[in-house]
């Protein structure tokens, strides 16, 4: 019944999708400084509100830079970018409560020009989150009426003693990560290794799944844009089909050598940074200056492999926007597979019924700045950066990320 139940959820869904015009993706890639650049921290502390209300950021993955108690029970927190100029991709998290139950309305404001993106998540724990419920939500109508993003969103919540966590999308950050690969490595196929340190001195690990002496390898990249969960939730689930242990998962691994950075940016994850690196960067414009340690850690992680003798085949960055889409390399340029790339996302087509992939190649003079570019013309790998839509339902993130690792293994044993 669970199953049935979710096939019609991404039926439903799917459709939906397809009602209306493919979304045509982000504006064409634009060279950017990527030298490092100043931060603005957050002054990370428990902010005693008034009238009992408390609210902190004092944890990580954190965002919230000020707060204030605008009315007798309404409480208005400010939410602030790393630096400027930025992507504008508004993360917040924060953990609010009260010494004596009420009601309260939480108002979540921006920077001047910036706008309200992730609809939000609760949650008692930290750990298991939920969609703010719909009749406790309020956003910027009079902005949404032009056309314009929200400037702002209202909860109604109810406080008490135990804490609340609001965050924009599930909390995910590098100890959560780390336990994961950790978990992972208990297999027996599965290493896992430090390849390098971010900025601020945080490990970069790295998995490396099948058959160690296999020269055909490919490439697995996640969280270069601290608030993109949901391409990490898809790139958990890719890693964990190809980690099963039935016999195409067996003969793929006994082929070909699977390498994994589950988190690129381990700085801008647990600062709770809107979309850059601890350098005041974005990583995924620095793949041919590689200005920052992140890029370059992971450009010479592979080049030692290909100079172990190692191939690079496949390469997939999992990323997060507003909407699911796929950006390809020009068709009409060939890496060490070709065609590769194209079967996989048909495949995926045609396992999900009335789904329609929304697939944006870039053009043959794109600007070779982010990692799927870089990492084809440096290596020949056939490169897709899969993003995956903020508010994509969270099973049907899961399935087509076991459903790309599925097609994907089975073409390339083809």
């Amino acid at each position: 019944m669970k199953i049935q139940l979710l096939l019609i959820g991404i039926v439903l869904f799917v459709g939906c999708q397809q009602k209306n015009k493919q979304w045509e993706g982000q504006a064409p890639l634009e060279k950017v400084n990527t030298r490092t650049r100043p931060v603005q921290y957050q002054l990370k502390k428990t902010y005693k509100v008034g009238n009992d209300i408390y609210v902190s950021n004092n944890f990580d993955g954190a965002r919230m830079n000020g707060v204030a108690l605008t009315g007798e029970n309404k409480v208005t927190v400010l939410i602030t970018p790393e630096n400027t100029p930025i992507n504008e991709s508004p993360w917040y998290a924060f953990k609010i409560w009260s010494e004596t139950t009420k009601q309260i309305q939480l108002k979540i404001t921006y920077t001047e020009g910036v706008g309200h993106r992730y609809y939000p998540k609760i949650s008692a724990d930290g750990e298991n989150w939920s969609d703010v419920d719909s009749t406790m939500y309020l956003s910027d109508t009079a902005s949404v009426a032009k056309n314009e993003s929200p400037k702002f969103c209202c909860v109604n919540l109810s406080l008490g003693p135990d804490t609340l966590w609001l965050a924009a999308q599930e909390l995910i950050v590098s100890k959560d990560i780390d336990q994961w690969t950790s978990n992972l490595a208990e297999k027996t196929f599965i290493t896992k290794t430090a390849i390098g340190q971010s900025t601020e001195g945080r490990p970069i690990p790295a998995l490396a799944i099948g058959n160690p002496r296999s020269k055909k390898r490919i490439m697995v990249l996640s969280r270069q844009h601290p608030p993109e969960v949901t391409g990490w939730l898809a790139m958990k689930a890719f890693v964990e089909r190809i980690s099963e242990d039935d016999e195409l998962c067996k003969k793929y691994r006994d082929e070909y050598l699977i390498y994994v950075v589950p988190c690129v940016n381990p700085d801008g994850v647990d600062n709770g940074h809107w979309r850059h690196g601890a350098g005041g960067v974005d990583l995924n414009r620095d793949w041919e200056d590689f200005n920052q340690p992140e890029t370059q850690t992971i450009r010479k992680f592979m080049q030692n492999k290909v100079a172990e003798g190692g191939k690079f085949y496949f390469f997939i960055d999992f990323h997060s926007t507003y909407h699911d889409i796929y950006y390809t390399i020009a068709p009409e340029l060939n890496g060490n597979m070709p065609g590769l790339v194209p079967k996989v996302i048909n495949a995926m087509g045609n396992d999900i019924p009335d789904y329609h992939p929304n697939v944006k190649p870039n053009s043959v003079d794109v600007e070779r700045i982010n990692s799927t570019v870089s990492v084809f013309y440096e290596f020949g790998a056939e490169a897709v950066t899969y993003e995956v839509g903020d508010s994509t339902p969270r099973e049907l993130i899961k399935k087509k990320g076991e459903l790309t690792a599925l097609n994907l293994m089975e073409i390339m044993l083809d």
